[in-house]
């Protein structure tokens, strides 16, 4: 579909999804300029298109769509900011109806997390950015420590983010999978850094099958089934999405409230990308074929 298409096609299901909600918003103080579904599809579209800011998107809507959305030009800026902010529910709700829109398998999961720092390490001394939430953790691929926040995802097969926990670095990831996994059943697959046998013992008694690697190679009878590792790279391809395509790295929240926010964004407009590839009969993950000239 072309970009127009795929733009109204967004609107029409955020808007008939608010419309059908029948709940009222807000409880007090003035209607708003900009719908709710006008704000909440232009942001999702602008996390899409990779644009990396609440400014970039607002000027790229204003500039390019004054006329789908004639409100844009009657708002400032730092309006459409805070209307997005406010919303944070409204996107957490709306992730929870998607996934009953998108067809997976609830009883397969990958979890893992990826380190998100706040600021450069010679400024976390300084730093005063997200100050209550960040410390310090390590990058196990960048093999250095960094200052800021780990965020652990669990995805479903064959790729579609049921779980999001935004935890400061030193939280160990064994820590937050006993949250995220109560009361599942099925398999989880995960990498050496979740190996630990009192946590897989505990899973199993309650259905929950650990499939991951020793702690170390060395202890390693044999190799890990490569049919396995490549089932759990599905989270990297994830994971690249995220720090690509929607630029989940850069961190310009100030404030736990705009983070929250602003990473509820990144969900839903992945989950829209594998509905409307499930919709285009393409790979739930390839999202570059949705729009096309």
């Amino acid at each position: 579909m072309d970009f127009n298409t795929f733009l109204i096609s967004v609107f029409c299901l955020i808007d008939d999804w608010l419309t059908n909600m029948n709940v009222k918003l807000r409880q007090r103080g003035p209607e708003t300029t900009l719908d709710d579904s006008e704000v909440l599809t232009i942001e999702i579209i602008g996390a899409f298109l990779g644009l990396e800011t609440d400014s970039d998107t607002f000027r790229y809507f204003r500039r390019h769509y004054a006329d789908w959305f004639p409100a844009l030009q009657q708002v400032h800026r730092t309006t459409y900011v805070r209307q997005t902010a406010n919303l944070w529910g409204v996107k957490a709700m709306l992730w929870r109806t998607l996934l009953s829109c998108i067809d997976y398998d609830p009883t397969e999961s990958v979890i893992d997390s990826i380190p998100i720092p706040v600021c450069r390490f010679a400024r976390a001394y300084r730093c005063r950015r997200l100050q209550e939430w960040s410390a310090y953790g390590h990058d196990e691929v960048a093999r250095q420590t960094f200052f800021g926040l780990r965020a652990h995802l669990r995805i479903c097969w064959p790729g579609v983010i049921t779980d999001l926990e935004l935890l400061p670095a030193d939280v160990h990831e064994t820590e937050v999978a006993e949250q995220m996994m109560v009361g599942l059943i099925g398999t989880v697959l995960a990498d050496r850094n979740y190996w630990k046998p009192v946590l897989a013992q505990r899973w199993r008694e309650q259905g929950l099958l650990l499939l991951a690697p020793f702690k170390t190679a060395t202890h390693e009878k044999v190799p890990w089934p490569t049919p396995l590792k490549h089932r759990r790279y599905r989270i990297e391809t994830v994971f690249s999405q995220l720090t690509g395509r929607f630029k989940a790295k850069r961190v310009w929240a100030r404030d736990a409230w705009h983070l929250c926010s602003r990473w509820l964004r990144r969900i839903v407009s992945h989950l829209f990308g594998v509905y409307f590839c499930q919709q285009l009969a393409l790979p739930s993950l390839q999202f570059a074929k949705i729009i096309r000239d």
